[in-house]
């Protein structure tokens, strides 16, 4: 990728889909090239957070909203150190932010980062065909970099696919670092970052949880030197068909009892870990308004999604796995792709959705009560065997 900060406004752009769509508009934020995978996201609200989740390395993200950058940009929203994705598409983009808490525009931000974006283009019409044809390659250029059409598909075709990308480390903390329990601490949980938000280990801390936050590198030894009444597995990008060192290390712990949960790409991991196949999406499910059944109690909650690849798992039978019987908790009700898995016979579980909830909607705030509970129950000294 190759930028340049200079005024955007009324620079020329253009964004090549890798099956020869094309869209022309206007330069958004930094000026210059980028490449990624084309998604897009129906959130209508809380752009801040879904550029700053890591689990956005390397796509392209088109906001189906048509007013984006309305409230700014502030320093207490990030989820992580720094704007992950690749590109930003946006159809209209707030002339003017607004909000007691914005401390500069959201194109500032964008092009101050180094990310290449575009505007003024038809982003229903973007959505509809990627919604037809799939997640795709794409490439945005915009000032310098706006070239010849066919030489900037073939460029396109040359970027990498997200299919067999392994990217967890990349965008993982390379130090362990700790969130310590606010108030009263009742419980260590290691958490393995493979790519996590930070409101994750807020959440947890919220409820007594003093997190310790270890690289996805991190061995089974590392996760059991903290000492942890639970194990977490965080979200992340790329293919979980990529993953063989957190699976492994996840089987450690499912061997030894430990209390373990996971989200998104953990959800993924423990898929593969109880031996299920994994498999990409055709568009995916990324935004803030995916309803999701939780089947061990038949509730609807509408839920925060980020991921283009799922579990494949039988969705009506108990199944057999090397850890005892296993089903699936949690179900999409727009596609019926597996939302959450959970163990029978040991205290594991899983969802493919972010209960997080930055930024909202707080639905499934309650998973982190149902994993505090399982550490509750849970005799310390079988977990240590």
């Amino acid at each position: 990728m190759t930028t340049s900060t200079r005024g955007a406004a009324k620079v020329p752009a253009v964004l090549v889909l890798e099956d020869g769509r094309i869209f022309r508009g206007r330069a958004y934020g930094a000026v210059g090239e980028t490449f990624g995978e084309a998604v897009f996201s129906t959130g209508m609200t809380g752009y801040q957070e879904t550029l700053t989740d890591p689990s956005y390395h390397r796509q392209v993200v088109v906001m189906t909203a048509p007013h984006v950058g309305n409230t700014g940009v502030n320093d207490e929203d990030m989820e992580s150190r720094k704007i992950w994705v690749s590109g930003y598409v946006v159809r209209d983009p707030a002339r003017v932010p607004s909000n007691w808490r914005s401390t500069r525009s959201l194109d500032q931000e964008l092009a101050a980062q180094g990310v290449v974006g575009i505007c003024g283009i038809d982003t229903r019409a973007l959505t509809r065909h990627l919604r037809e044809r799939g997640a795709m390659r794409v490439g945005v250029f915009s000032g310098d970099a706006v070239r010849d059409d066919a030489a900037l598909l073939a460029r396109v075709k040359e970027a990498p696919e997200m299919a067999g990308a392994d990217l967890a480390a990349e965008v993982a903390t390379t130090e362990p670092y700790v969130v310590p329990a606010i108030g009263e601490k009742k419980f260590t949980v290691a958490a393995i970052d493979l790519g996590i938000k930070g409101m994750t280990p807020q959440r947890m801390a919220e409820r007594g949880i003093e997190v310790h936050v270890l690289p996805a590198t991190a061995t089974v030894d590392d996760v059991y030197a903290v000492n942890p009444d639970g194990v977490f597995f965080s979200n992340g990008p790329g293919d979980p068909a990529t993953a063989d060192h957190p699976v492994s290390v996840m089987r450690a712990v499912l061997e030894r009892g430990t209390p373990l949960f996971g989200i998104c790409f953990g959800n993924q991991i423990l898929g593969r870990a109880l031996g299920f196949g994994t498999y990409k999406l055709k568009y995916g499910h990324r935004g803030i308004n995916q309803p999701v059944q939780d089947r061990t109690t038949g509730k609807v909650e509408v839920t925060a999604h980020n991921h283009g690849f799922a579990v494949d798992a039988p969705l009506d039978k108990v199944s057999d796995t090397p850890y005892g019987r296993a089903e699936v908790s949690h179900v999409c009700l727009n596609d019926n792709v597996v939302e959450g898995l959970q163990l029978l016979d040991r205290p594991a579980f899983s969802v493919q959705y972010h209960p997080e909830a930055a930024a909202g909607p707080h639905d499934a705030a309650y998973l982190f009560d149902r994993f505090t509970s399982l550490m509750s129950t849970v005799p310390m000294e079988g977990q240590r065997a």
